[in-house]
């Protein structure tokens, strides 16, 4: 299973004027470093919640169907966009929208083939599945209110704190704590 950004987002969950007010910072000549650690932050906390903050594009490439629904990496799934199969000429050929279902508010959200439908099979054994799908909260402004925090909080931690702090793997408490209802789960 391989999940690859196809379109990332249009913004930044916070501003790089709210960066900079919450630093107390009037000067502007760090503004390419903060617009670069509130990036940086965002994608941490996403890879850590497995969510998406902001509308995304992603695509998950599969070699096979697994045996009941199949479960998108990232919540919330705004929309699946399509699924396609590889044919013998190589060519992926798109799945018609009505033979699967989509439960985009599950946690995980998941995909599935109708009742009385079964997926139909690749012609190659490696890659032979994808699955486009647009997955994110929307804006900025849409994003829950704790994830813009800990985006804020780890971007100015981090400025403030240039050099390596502890041993590189814990997030700061206050991020912990912020990010910790939106953590989805591995089993």
């Amino acid at each position: 299973m391989t999940l690859t950004l196809i379109e990332g987002p249009a913004e930044e969950p916070v501003s790089l004027a709210e960066a900079r007010a919450h630093l107390k910072l009037d000067a502007t000549e760090e503004d390419a470093l903060l617009g670069a650690l509130v990036t940086a932050a965002r994608t941490l906390l996403e890879a850590e919640t497995r969510r998406a903050f902001l509308t995304q594009r992603w695509q998950l490439t599969l070699d096979e169907w697994p045996a009941g629904a199949l479960a998108l990496p990232l919540a919330p799934v705004a929309s699946v966009i399509a699924v396609k199969v590889a044919a013998m000429s190589g060519a992926m050929i798109a799945i018609d929208p009505g033979f699967y279902e989509v439960d985009a508010k599950g946690e995980p959200p998941r995909l599935a083939a109708k009742r009385g439908q079964a997926w139909p099979m690749p012609a190659t054994r490696l890659a032979g599945i994808s699955v486009d799908f647009e997955a994110g909260y929307g804006t900025a402004a849409d994003v829950p209110m704790p994830l813009r925090q800990a985006v804020l909080l780890l971007a100015a931690h981090w400025f403030e704190n240039r050099e390596p702090v502890g041993d590189g793997v814990e997030l700061p408490l206050t991020v912990s704590a912020l990010i910790a209802r939106y953590r989805r789960h591995r089993l």
